[in-house]
């Protein structure tokens, strides 16, 4: 043997490459990618198989982080354009050079991509390039570059995330119908976009050519904007965009379209009204996402979906077939968000590992990255309505906040909602500067069943937006001091 090793290097590493895994994980966006490490530092011998190349899925790669570097470059650009003569600043003509914006993007994202291969090797995760399909007796064929190789493993995770949907008469060529992965890469602003969807991806990125200049125009099929959040938070920033610059037509579907000569023509008609024709030089189409599971060989090892094709898990975050898990984007549970794929992943390498996971599906935040920022916790008053639950609103301004006059950024509002049986923080929601930080607080107060008067008690320090939160919880258990 030690004779083959000296004369065979090749031989050796094939047979280390192709052992057997205490755990192969499918994916390696924010679930698979944490699942991987987290489970390795626990000392199990793991791999991961990504058939992209480039660790962190598609938000690291198209999705989450992209559109923040985007996102925060139009917030600076704009800034300069707009407000910088309130704060004494003068300022020559004001250019933003796309290209080098987008430059700056690839930049930061390459460098996360190499973070997260260089973890794995830290770790000791062994990354499998290709495409992954299970096969019997938990085993992985994984397709790449040199050819097929099979992998086992005593037990399997699937984290492969999810896809745009496209309209079903107008798909995707991500030059003038683009789903979010075009809207990232636009070369130059288009003069006319349309934005299919007012959730939070087609808010944050119809934002971001705002901002530098184009015509945003957003349909929506529901009555507002922003699916999820609390319909007073939905209103307050249908008011603050529309002041910014977007047109609205809510209440309305697109019902045709077609490229014609580089541009989009798009028949859209709301309610039983008469059907109206817009033109666009691009179309985001953000109507929602699917789960990912093409070649994945689902139904030959007998893993079991839902009618809209995610995968079935349990309490651990099993499937029905013992020894496979999902987690993610690809399962039937919870918001399809990075960070709640995130703790997941760490709750399946706890399982694994022979420790008790934990996840609170009722105390993962949502965040909209706009200008101001909306985020949120726990249930809006509408569905505590619904549950027929007595409860109080506690609701404070930023209007009346300090730092907020001082940072002129005074739009918006905090607003909290409490059981009046024992006090308990039963949602939070927050659009202003800064949400997506702030709403840290009452997350964790959700987790440890806190109260908004325990919050309300807590020092919060001046001056600081987190006032804000404290004043709202002061309102909801008693009366607010600053207004």
């Amino acid at each position: 043997f030690f004779s083959i090793r000296l004369l065979c290097p090749m031989f050796v590493r094939s047979v280390v490459k192709l052992a057997a895994h205490d755990v192969i994980i499918i994916g390696g966006g924010p679930g698979g990618y944490v699942a991987a490490i987290k489970a390795a530092q626990l000392g199990l011998n793991v791999a991961c198989v990504d058939k992209r190349g480039s660790l962190g899925g598609t938000c690291l790669n198209v999705g989450c982080i992209p559109s923040k570097a985007l996102l925060n470059a139009t917030h600076h650009y704009h800034d300069a354009l707009h407000r910088f003569k309130d704060y004494g600043i003068t300022v020559g003509e004001v250019k933003m050079d796309v290209g080098k914006m987008q430059a700056t993007k690839k930049k930061s994202v390459l460098k996360l991509t190499k973070g997260i291969e260089h973890l794995f090797k830290k770790n000791g995760v062994t990354y499998y390039i290709g495409e992954a399909t299970l096969q019997a007796d938990k085993k992985v064929k994984v397709k790449g570059e040199s050819g097929e190789e099979v992998h086992e493993a005593k037990n399997i995770v699937i984290a492969t995330g999810s896809e745009p949907i496209p309209l079903p008469f107008l798909p995707f060529d991500e030059k003038v119908i683009v789903s979010s992965t075009g809207a990232l890469e636009f070369k130059s602003v288009p003069k006319r976009l349309v934005v299919v969807g007012g959730g939070v991806i087609g808010l944050e990125l119809g934002s971001v050519w705002k901002r530098l200049g184009a015509e945003v125009t957003v349909v929506e099929f529901l009555p507002s904007i922003a699916g999820p959040v609390d319909t007073d938070v939905a209103k307050e920033f249908l008011r603050i965009l529309t002041k910014q610059g977007f047109a609205f037509k809510l209440s309305t579907k697109v019902t045709a379209g077609a490229v014609e000569g580089g541009v989009a023509k798009l028949t859209v008609q709301s309610g039983d009204g008469p059907a109206e024709q817009l033109e666009a030089d691009a179309v985001l189409v953000s109507v929602g996402r699917r789960p990912y599971t093409q070649s994945l060989g689902l139904e030959a090892v007998g893993v079991k979906t839902d009618e809209r094709k995610f995968i079935i898990v349990d309490n651990h975050l099993q499937t029905n077939v013992p020894g496979i898990y999902a987690i993610g984007d690809v399962i039937n549970v919870g918001p399809m968000l990075a960070h709640k794929a995130e703790d997941e992943g760490l709750a399946v390498a706890e399982h694994l590992a022979g420790k008790k996971g934990h996840i609170n599906y009722d105390a993962i935040p949502g965040v909209i990255y706009t200008s101001p920022e909306v985020a949120w916790v726990g249930a809006t008053e509408q569905q505590i309505k619904a549950k027929g639950l007595k409860y109080k609103a506690g609701r404070f301004p930023f209007m009346a906040n300090s730092r907020a006059s001082t940072n002129l950024q005074t739009d918006g509002f905090v607003k909290v909602l409490t059981d009046t049986s024992n006090g308990k923080l039963l949602g939070m929601h927050i659009i202003g500067s800064n949400a997506g930080e702030a709403i840290a607080e009452a997350v964790l107060a959700m987790e440890y069943n806190g109260t908004t008067e325990s919050i309300a008690k807590t020092c919060h320090a001046h001056p600081t937006l987190s006032e804000a939160i404290k004043e709202a919880c002061m309102a909801a258990s008693g009366k607010p001091i600053h207004i």
